[in-house]
Parts: C-alpha cells; structure tokens; sequence
C-alpha cells in the first residue's frame, strides 16, 4: 500500500498529489464552516447592534475572505508540489494578480454599501435643503466604482510584471483615434454630470423632453431611461437630454386645465351669468380645485355655441384625472339642473317660397 503512494505521476508523489488535493478540500469546508458561523452566528450578534456598519462589514467581507482562504489553500497545494519553473510563476503571477482583484473586489462592494446604507437615504428626505438627489447618487457611485476598479487593475498589472507606464506610453500612440471614435461617448460623460450637477429632475420626476413624456427611471454617466405611458422602456443620451428643453412635469406646484364649454345660441344674458356663476363655485362642491385660481369668461361667439373659457387650477396632492372628471360631472349636473343646454354642431336652412 506504501508503496502505491510512492509512485510518481507528473514529477511528484502520488501522496503529495493526495495531499494537495486535501489542502484544497480542507479549505472547501473551511469556507463551508466559515458561510454557516457567519450565517448562524456573526450576522445574529451584529444585527442586536444599533450602529449598521458592522452589519455592512460582515455582509461585504464573507465572499472576499473565502475567496482569499481559497486562494490561499491552491497557492500553498502547489508550493508544494514540483510542476516546473515555468508552472511556478504562472502560478505566483496568477495569485498576485487575484489577490489584489479580490482586495479590490471587497473595496468596491463595501464603497457601493457604504453608498446605499448612508447616503441614499437622504434621498428620500422632504426638506429640499438637505435633499440629495437620487440620480446624483446613483452617478457618484458610478465614478467612484469605475476609479477603485482602475486602480486595482493598474496595480495588478504592475504585481505581475507588466510595465504600466510603458503600456500607457504605446497606448498614446492611438489615443487620438480613440478619442475621435469616442467622442460620442465622451459627450454623454459631460452630458451626465450636467445632469448631475444642474439636476432639472430627480429619479422618479415625470418629465417632457425631446418628444418622449415619462418618469425617470435612472441617469447613468452615458444615457438616461424613462419609462413612458405605455410601460416601455426609453432609453436616451445624455448629450441629447442636456441639448433639449425639459419640462419637469412634477414640479409644477397645481396643474392648469383649460376647459371650452359651448351652450346653444337661445341662452340668455342672465342664464349665461348663471353658468359662469356655477363655474366660479365649483370649488365649493370639488374640494381638490384651488379657490384662489378659478376662472370663467365668455370669450366667443362660434358657429353653432356661445363658448366659455373655463380655467382653473388642482392641487398637487390630488389625482389629476380623478378630480378633471369630477367637475366634468359637477358641470353635466348643475348645468342640466339650471336649464343650461350644451350646444353641437347644428346648421339652419331657410328655404324661400319663390311661387
């Protein structure tokens, strides 16, 4: 049986083969065992505390510390074994490289938790003096992800070997062309921080920009995405955003409804008086109209109706199309109670007896 495991396959022992591989299974369930003491354990004890950031910390460090156990337990398998020297730095390259992406890895999932934890929140907040603006969020997250990531690529480039300053040098020789291919893209860069820095809407606000009506779903650094009325998804760049006009739909303090109300020709003075009377009113009976912003005036005489202009104003808090059709309803009542008849399209012809 000893010797069995004497024997050589590859260069190397076939108990060291064996071992190895038990380095590799052990740390397997090392991580198992490590996953099911922070699930059962850490995570309970952590959540009793008030203060959330080491709630965060547990969250972020599990898969970037069983990823490292993992790599710890391959590199030293192999260490032990005789592949050549070749293998071996393949080998060491492919470790520095890993370790500084799962460094990094760990840095980014705590910045972006850090991000949603803290700042996020204040969003949400009513008072506009201290709000932040979700999309502004959402873009800085962006930036600050996209940085930690070019700077853990940069440094394992440079832990494996690779002259980074030399590679940017070659690269430069290009760079012009690049630059003109991606402008574009550079376009919809600036366009996104002008977003972010002139903010003339949030996440969530209902906009009308570049014929597309739709609330805002999410600004990136390159396009930003409105879903319209019939639940689809726009998707438009940024530099087209900030070269149009914008009307930010959900700012408005009231929304204006103008409303032509036509009543036949045999209507009288008084009755006409009586109508615009009734319009006046029609807060009393609508408590979703503003009192202080209802106007009625007979501005026309038409082909076939005396038209009356009705203008008035819905509070902010209320359902716009709920409370149009509501005084629509109030309207076809008290006119109809009145006497008032509403007027159509209607033609006379008078015929001449010529006998």
């Amino acid at each position: 049986m000893l010797l069995f495991f004497e024997r050589v396959i590859l260069g190397n022992r076939l108990s060291d083969w064996g071992i190895s591989l038990l380095i590799i299974l052990g740390a397997f369930l090392l991580n198992k065992g490590i996953s099911l003491f922070n699930k059962n354990v850490i995570q309970k004890i952590t959540a009793k505390s008030r203060n959330r950031l080491d709630d965060i910390l547990v969250k972020t460090l599990e898969a970037p510390v069983l990823l490292g156990i993992a790599l710890i337990a391959i590199w030293v398998a192999a260490r032990r074994l005789d592949l050549g020297a070749q293998v071996d730095r393949v080998i060491y390259r492919a470790y520095q490289i890993l370790t500084v992406l799962n460094i990094t890895w760990f840095l980014v999932k705590l910045t972006s938790a850090l991000i949603n934890e803290y700042l996020l929140p204040l969003s949400k907040e009513e008072e506009s003096n201290r709000r932040l603006d979700e999309s502004m969020i959402r873009i800085l997250r962006r930036i600050l992800l996209g940085i930690i990531w070019a700077i853990g690529i940069v440094m394992a480039l440079n832990n494996a070997g690779v002259n980074v300053g030399a590679l940017l040098a070659s690269l430069g020789i290009g760079g012009l062309a690049v630059a003109l291919a991606a402008q574009d893209t550079l376009k919809n860069f600036l366009g996104g921080l002008t977003i972010f820095m002139d903010r003339p809407f949030r996440i969530g606000d209902r906009i009308i920009t570049g014929g597309f009506d739709g609330t805002v779903e999410d600004v990136g650094i390159r396009s930003t995405r409105i879903r319209n009325f019939d639940k689809r998804i726009i998707t438009i760049p940024n530099y087209k955003i900030v070269d149009a006009a914008i009307e930010n739909v959900s700012i408005e303090p009231m929304r204006r409804v103008v409303l032509k109300i036509g009543l036949t020709y045999d209507t009288s003075p008084e009755k006409m008086k009586e109508a615009i009377s009734i319009l006046k009113n029609m807060p009393k009976k609508v408590l979703e109209i503003d009192s202080n912003e209802v106007n009625a005036y007979f501005t026309d005489f038409s082909e076939s109706a005396l038209i009356i202009t009705y203008i008035y104003f819905i509070k902010k808090e209320a359902d716009i199309m709920n409370t149009i059709s509501k005084v629509n309803t109030e309207i076809l009542d008290q006119f109809n109670a009145a006497g008032l008849d509403f007027a159509f399209p209607t033609r006379t012809v008078y015929i001449e007896n010529q006998n």
